[in-house]
């Protein structure tokens, strides 16, 4: 009997627990970096070098960082359903904990690319590198002569991968909103793609904007959520 499709939707409370830096959350990195600054084109076009500093940090710092259970136990629901696991997160900890399906909206911390290349045109992945923790400095360049840039989506800039996921919420049988208080657009609008029938549990100490009948809120922070989501579902 085919497995049941689990989709499910990580935001920057499923890292925060692993000690990785959120964007948003009190004391995050907006509050230490103006975004304007290291995450759009015309912050890159000012200051490349103060850009590729600001991710050089973020990759140490993920290189110190460890999944945490949440991560864990998204990963073990692959033995008894077919998961989807769409992230906002731009840190590699779901492929670290061993999750193997994942769509990442927002880039990796991990990969960069040519700041003009065959990406920005098409979506493309044939020029996405990836180089791991390392640092990345002015002159370093790629295959195509072009200064490599992080492999992040800028604000400003088009999301390719979320045709991608609209597919996967759309076949889900199970969806899942975990870390993530839907304010960040255009994956805050992801669960209205979800079927008619389908149940939603969104994991989350905080309400989130949801009106929908089907919603299941487990408020708890990710780890014990996702803890409690597993109970849920073996007694399914």
């Amino acid at each position: 009997m085919a497995k049941k499709k689990l989709v499910v939707l990580s935001g920057a409370g499923v890292s925060a627990e692993s000690g990785f830096s959120t964007f948003r959350d009190n004391d995050g990195l907006w509050d230490r970096y103006d975004p304007q600054d290291v995450a759009t084109p015309e912050g890159w076009q000012r200051n490349p070098k103060y850009v590729l500093d600001f991710y050089n940090g973020l990759r140490e710092q993920l290189r110190d960082a460890k999944p945490n259970q949440a991560h864990r136990i998204i990963a073990e629901l692959e033995k008894d359903y077919e998961v989807t696991v769409i992230t906002q997160n731009v840190d590699n900890l779901h492929e670290r904990a061993g999750s193997t399906r994942i769509i990442h909206l927002h880039g990796e911390a991990t990969k960069v690319r040519p700041e003009v290349g065959v990406y920005e045109q098409s979506g493309s992945e044939r020029e996405v590198f990836d180089i791991g923790y390392d640092k990345i400095e002015i002159g370093d360049k790629a295959p195509n002569g072009k200064q490599l840039r992080p492999h992040i989506v800028w604000f400003g800039e088009a999301v390719p991968k979320i045709e991608a996921a609209i597919d996967e919420v759309a076949k889900a049988d199970i969806f899942v909103i975990v870390g993530t208080s839907l304010t960040v657009y255009p994956a805050a609008g992801l669960y209205r793609y979800v079927g008619p029938k389908v149940p939603i549990y969104i994991i989350d100490p905080q309400s989130v904007a949801i009106h929908d009948n089907r919603t299941t809120h487990i408020r708890e922070v990710a780890t014990e959520g996702m803890n409690s989501l597993r109970k849920i579902l073996e007694n399914g």
